[in-house]
């Protein structure tokens, strides 16, 4: 069986958008006070699944995006363990909806970059990512998760 680099990256593009979508919705539900805990399993193991995955893309040095799913990963591992095993009792609470949060804008930070880097008319605004409109769409998308993120878990806990 051969690698189909076409297959893989069409699997890795919709399990990152099946996460951001999902967490997206968990997120709204941390917000409202609300646990839907099947958005939540689909969200942490499409996050986990599009950071794995990204691994498996043919590369010759460690890159940006090795790093940024590194940090993923392990940011995901808390929120698995202070959902799962501590089930959010005390602090915990607090640590889940902060690392649920981490882990989805990291997602939507890469979905970002992507998009800059693929959409040819964002391309045509920032094509070495270093020019206002990347820093500024980045720069919101920052400000958005720290704003919703405080508000979860103040909410939340």
């Amino acid at each position: 069986m051969s690698f189909n680099l076409e297959t893989y990256t069409l699997v890795h593009v919709v399990l990152s958008l099946v996460g951001i979508a999902s967490g997206l919705l968990v997120l709204a539900g941390l917000l409202a006070g609300k646990q839907f805990n099947g958005l939540t399993v689909l969200f942490l193991t499409t996050t986990v699944a599009t950071s794995a995955t990204g691994y498996g893309f043919p590369f010759t040095h460690l890159l940006p995006s090795h790093v940024v799913g590194a940090i993923s990963l392990v940011v995901l591992a808390i929120a698995i363990y202070a959902r799962c095993a501590r089930r959010e009792a005390g602090r915990w609470r607090a640590t889940y909806v902060i690392s649920a949060t981490t882990a989805l804008y990291l997602n939507v930070f890469v979905l970002v970059v992507q998009s800059f880097m693929k959409v040819p008319g964002l391309h045509a605004l920032a094509p070495t990512q270093s020019e206002p409109p990347f820093v500024i769409a980045q720069l919101v998308v920052l400000v958005i998760f720290v704003g919703l993120g405080t508000l979860a878990v103040r909410r939340r806990t």
